[in-house]
């Protein structure tokens, strides 16, 4: 209990879900942004997904308040402006269908494409004269990433497929996703609680597990305004690498 309130009593679900958030919390900062994918596969070791997801809302809440507190100046104004249209309408379209589509079907096909974007990228490296990819493309993944972003808070890959190609500085790709997902997170409030995902138990955990979102965020912004962008893009595709072997294996394997 905590005050009160019932909790997750699983050792096992703690020894998954603490790595989860704290992950969670070093993606915030733009730094190890292909981690942040990770969270809710690996709390979903222990638990169900639409549970994992509902856990993470409220931490969710205090990474990002930290995030966009953190790199309020070095936001591209006009690319967000962009970018959240499609995003939200992807919300829209989780909220819609999360209970037609299986989340670990989600999973599976975000698996996918995440790896087959990483393996163009590694094996046919773009040319500096290349061009930037077309907004008609941009729309299509940010909808996407607001889809898996409701689904399963697993936004990062999809938009990470149309910001790489941009080659933004790291603050700036940083800054920008902080004030992106800030808003996404933000208005699957209601629609979560209209599904029945927000319930006592639920929050206490999140609550028990809060000390670790701030200390992700912190460790994420430290390293964040030190690293080289060759630095930043490798940990990166890092990331993005070990989120779509997880998510495939979620999705059609396990």
């Amino acid at each position: 209990m905590l005050f009160g309130l019932p909790l997750i009593t699983d050792p096992f679900f703690y020894a998954v879900a603490a790595p989860a958030v704290f992950l969670m919390g070093v993606s915030k900062s733009g730094f190890g942004a292909g981690f942040g994918s990770l969270a809710v596969p690996l709390m979903a070791l222990a638990c169900t997904v639409p549970q994992a997801a509902a856990i993470m809302m409220p931490l969710l809440l205090v990474m990002d308040l930290l995030g966009i507190a953190a790199f309020r100046r070095d936001v591209d104004w006009k690319l967000l402006r962009f970018l959240l249209p499609w995003a939200l309408l992807g919300t829209v379209v989780g909220a819609l269908l999360f209970r037609a589509l299986s989340p670990s079907t989600v999973a599976g096909v975000v698996g996918v494409f995440t790896l087959l974007f990483l393996a163009q990228r590694l094996l046919f490296p773009p040319r500096a004269d290349s061009p930037p990819p077309s907004r008609v493309s941009g729309a299509l993944l940010t909808v996407t990433a607001g889809f898996t972003s409701f689904i399963s808070h697993a936004g990062g890959p999809p938009l990470n497929a149309y910001l790489v190609p941009l080659r933004l500085s790291p603050i700036v790709f940083t800054a920008t996703v902080a004030y992106l997902f800030f808003a996404v997170n933000l208005s699957k409030w209601i629609p979560y609680a209209w599904l029945g995902l927000l319930d006592w138990r639920n929050l206490a955990t999140s609550l028990l597990l809060m000390p670790l979102a701030p200390l992700g965020v912190w460790v994420g912004v430290r390293v964040a305004r030190r690293i080289s962008a060759l630095w930043f893009y490798r940990v990166l595709y890092t990331g993005m690498l070990l989120t779509g072997l997880k998510l495939v294996w979620d999705g059609f394997l396990a």
